[in-house]
């Protein structure tokens, strides 16, 4: 039996911060079954901090609102909405506030945090705080960062402009059945265990019945989705989120009248072949079979 959740965002109390100013909602963990995926939504006081520490896991974000500072061995960054990056395994950093509201993150921790182990992180002697600057996805000592913006995912705006104001081809478009992907985090940018990426379905975007040998995990941020998980149904808008363990048999369709947009996270990565299996290619060679007999 495979594993799915649904968690809607009306139906989940925000925790209380921390005495640091720092709270996070955890949406996929151990407790749900995961083997490789940790999920979450972080927000951070604009006085709010996360002391230094380390992983024995990989990290990845995307900066959903407002503005935070990040710090690490090589310097201080500003992240603003539409920033995203990679904290590898073992590397120390920290979080401190920006701004006038602070910030909010969508975070990626592959593989899931144990909490027998102490949740796998360790607090390490503070890290200087300089004074933070934005990051350049173009200079390749920044390579660990990028930026989205909702443009990004319109086939008709991939100018060489657009196109040589980031840091490689990672950025590039797959776009198939009304279905746009674009690509964040993956091992071009130095990601061992997982992938980030943003998902923009049309208004006719559908993807058939199919599975995978990782798991997955869907933030929806724009529009209304229809999503079949294991044969159940669900509507998902705006905030609400999905995670489909290895093996489980999914499917999405746009059920609102307009695009519909999710942030998308994969682990482990995919293999280099054999990443999907679709139900409609085996039930046609079920068939042909039978028929041929």
């Amino acid at each position: 039996m495979t594993n799915h959740l649904v968690r809607r965002a009306a139906d989940l109390p925000e925790p209380p911060y921390d005495r640091h100013g720092h709270r996070r909602r955890t949406l996929v963990g151990e407790d749900d079954g995961s083997v490789h995926t940790g999920f979450g939504l972080c927000d951070l006081r604009p006085d709010g901090r996360v002391p230094a520490h380390v992983h024995s896991y990989e990290e990845t974000f995307h900066v959903l609102a407002g503005a935070v500072i990040l710090d690490v061995p090589e310097g201080a960054y500003l992240l603003e909405e539409g920033d995203y990056g990679l904290l590898p395994i073992g590397v120390p950093h920290a979080w401190r506030g920006a701004g006038a509201a602070g910030g909010r993150w969508a975070d990626m921790l592959a593989p899931v945090p144990r909490a027998r182990y102490g949740y796998d992180t360790q607090a390490v002697p503070g890290l200087p705080a300089r004074d933070p600057v934005r990051v350049d996805v173009r200079d390749p000592r920044t390579r660990s960062f990028g930026h989205f913006e909702p443009d990004q995912m319109d086939p008709a705006k991939q100018s060489q402009d657009l196109l040589a104001a980031t840091a490689s081809m990672r950025t590039a478009l797959l776009v198939y059945s009304g279905i746009t992907v674009k690509m964040m985090v993956d091992g071009d940018l130095g990601a061992v265990g997982s992938t980030m990426f943003m998902v923009r379905y049309a208004s006719d975007g559908v993807i058939g019945t199919h599975d995978h040998p990782f798991e997955e995990t869907y933030l929806i941020l724009e529009g209304v989705a229809e999503a079949t998980l294991d044969g159940e149904r669900y509507r998902l808008e705006p905030g609400d989120l999905a995670w489909a363990g290895t093996g489980c048999v999914h499917g999405f369709i746009n059920a609102g009248q307009g695009p519909l947009r999710w942030l998308e996270t994969q682990a482990p990565q995919p293999p280099a072949r054999h990443s999907y299996r679709f139900t409609r290619d085996w039930d046609y060679l079920r068939t042909a079979l039978e028929e041929g007999s």
